[in-house]
């Protein structure tokens, strides 16, 4: 068979969140910063995108990361998160699987016990430090960028459940917190269709009640994402982060676990050198950790650490044919829920 043009991917999952890596043949994204590259995959160009995160080549519950050389000197790899909705900034679960698959490929040489890996994202340089044995990576510990609380109990109007209150911060990507006791349910496995379909309603919402921009990174100006939180018996948080058009994260949530990070910090409920267990919907963990303190642009800021693993479990080639009648791909609402109609409205 004579394939032509393919992309060569790695499949990785961290804590059962699936995080595919494109290792070869994507095209060169135009941009002078990893910020740059994203912008123009969400504004000029997001033929690749759709590529690669819709049917046939694709399900609802999984992302895709797209290797790219750094744009920065101290930076090993670059790597942009591509989902269904467009291209986001950071992401840690992600994170960890771009740096698990670097190792266990060869990519970056693998040092006993700990590697460094520096990656280049279009929110900041991450530095991820890998615990490494026999080849393998154990887990990956990142320390992720400044992060900081945008609102707190930031009250909303919804038709559904009356006025709510949810945190608005920063972790990597803008979220809203909201604590899933004010829905009527909690975060478990038999809810997962309520809360990804409640998440996706308070996004729509809270696009219309609240406005966010990053004070220096351009284009990173929406709630990406709403991330529900229980608190655990044990002092643990449980976290379920919603994404469109309508699914749940399977991970605890790197980037959600450090926005909560943030909001505890406000309430003075933890300080720097504090750790919290962050819980995912199916029973996995991260720990976060707040290892010091910052400011982006006189706001108080901190400096979240989150740490997980993830897992190779396969490789992907993908054929690029211009006579594939779906390279733009589609989306159907039996798998992807009935709000999918945004993806092709907003997307």
């Amino acid at each position: 068979m004579n394939w032509g043009r393919s992309l060569d991917l790695l499949l990785v999952h961290c804590q059962g969140e699936i995080g595919k890596v494109i290792v070869g043949g994507a095209p060169e994204i135009p941009g002078a910063t990893m910020l740059d590259k994203m912008n123009h995959i969400n504004i000029v160009d997001d033929s690749l995108r759709r590529f690669v995160t819709f049917e046939p080549r694709a399900s609802v519950a999984m992302s895709v990361n797209l290797l790219v050389a750094p744009t920065r000197p101290d930076a090993d790899a670059g790597f942009i998160v591509l989902q269904a909705d467009r291209a986001h900034p950071m992401s840690g679960s992600n994170c960890i699987c771009v740096v698990t698959a670097l190792l266990e490929s060869g990519r970056v040489a693998i040092q006993e016990p700990e590697t460094i890996v520096r990656l280049d994202t279009p929110a900041g340089l991450i530095v991820a430090r890998a615990a490494c044995r026999n080849g393998r990576c154990l887990s990956v510990s990142l320390d992720n960028v400044p992060s900081f609380a945008e609102a707190l109990d930031r009250e909303i109007e919804t038709p559904r459940w009356g006025r709510i209150k949810a945190d608005i911060a920063f972790g990597g990507v803008y979220y809203a917190i909201v604590d899933v006791d004010q829905i009527g349910v909690g975060i478990a496995p038999d809810h997962a269709r309520y809360l990804a379909e409640a998440g996706i309603e308070l996004k729509s919402l809270l696009a219309e009640q609240v406005t966010v921009k990053h004070p220096e990174l351009t284009g990173v100006d929406e709630i990406a994402y709403v991330m529900f939180r229980g608190e655990e018996p044990d002092g643990a948080v449980r976290t379920c982060t919603t994404l469109k058009p309508g699914r749940v994260d399977r991970s605890p949530c790197g980037t959600g676990s450090s926005a909560n990070l943030v909001t505890l910090y406000a309430r003075g409920r933890i300080a720097v050198g504090d750790r919290r267990t962050s819980r995912s919907i199916i029973g996995g963990e991260f720990t976060a950790e707040a290892i010091g303190m910052t400011e982006i642009c006189g706001r108080p800021a901190v400096l979240p650490r989150i740490t997980g693993r993830g897992w190779i479990y396969g490789r992907e080639q993908l054929r690029i044919s211009d006579e594939d009648p779906f390279t733009s791909g589609f989306a159907l609402s039996d798998t992807w829920g009935p709000q999918v109609h945004q993806l092709t409205e907003d997307g």
